[in-house]
C-alpha cells in the first residue's frame, strides 16, 4: 500500500497526501535523510529527480532538479526549518516557477512495522494554492510518493 488519500482544503490553504508504507518509521526516514533514497522517488515517475546538495539539518537546504520528458530541467531546493528524526521535517519547498510551499512530514509508526507518512503543504495565499493544484501539484506529489513502497521493497530485497 502507499498513497491513501490526498485531501485538499480551501479553507485552510493546505493539502495533505496520506500514505502508508509495510516499513518501520527508522526504514521510511531514511528515504528523506539519504540523498541517494531521496532522489529515487522525490520526482514525479516522468520527471526523475538529481539531488546536487543535501543538508537535511535547521537552516539547511536540500537542492535538486528533475529532468522532464524532453530532457528539460526544472530546478528546486528546500530550506530546511526544524528536522526532528526519525518522526518529522518541515521545510520550504521552492522552485523559480512556483511560489513558496510550506512542507510539514510527520511519520508515525503502526502495528506490525508499518508507518503511516503525512504530508501537508500549505499554501501562502489562495491564488497560490489554486495556481499549484491547477499546473498539478497534488498528482505530481502523489505520484513521486506512490513510488515510494516500491524503493522500500528493493531496498529490502536488495535491488537497490
Amino acid at each position: 500500500m502507499s498513497v491513501t488519500h490526498v485531501d485538499k482544503d480551501p479553507e485552510a490553504r493546505t493539502m495533505t497526501i496520506v500514505a502508508e508504507f509495510d516499513a518501520p518509521v527508522r526504514r521510511v526516514w531514511r528515504l528523506w535523510a539519504d540523498p541517494a533514497k531521496l532522489a529515487r522517488w522525490w520526482g514525479p515517475p516522468t520527471h526523475p529527480a538529481t539531488v546536487t546538495e543535501h543538508d537535511l539539518s535547521p537552516g539547511g537546504r536540500v537542492a535538486y532538479h528533475v529532468t522532464g520528458p524532453a530532457g528539460e530541467r526544472i530546478e528546486g531546493w528546500w530550506t530546511v526549518q526544524t528536522v526532528e528524526p526519525p518522526t518529522a521535517l518541515a521545510f520550504e519547498l521552492g522552485d523559480p516557477g512556483i511560489p513558496p510551499v510550506a512542507m510539514r512530514v510527520r511519520l508515525e509508526e503502526l502495528a506490525g512495522d508499518r508507518t503511516r507518512m503525512t504530508i501537508e503543504a500549505s499554501f501562502g495565499t489562495d491564488g497560490d494554492m489554486r495556481l499549484l493544484i491547477s499546473i498539478g501539484f497534488a498528482e505530481g506529489m502523489a505520484a513521486a510518493v506512490g513510488q515510494i513502497g516500491g524503493v522500500l521493497r528493493a531496498e529490502q530485497s536488495g535491488v537497490y
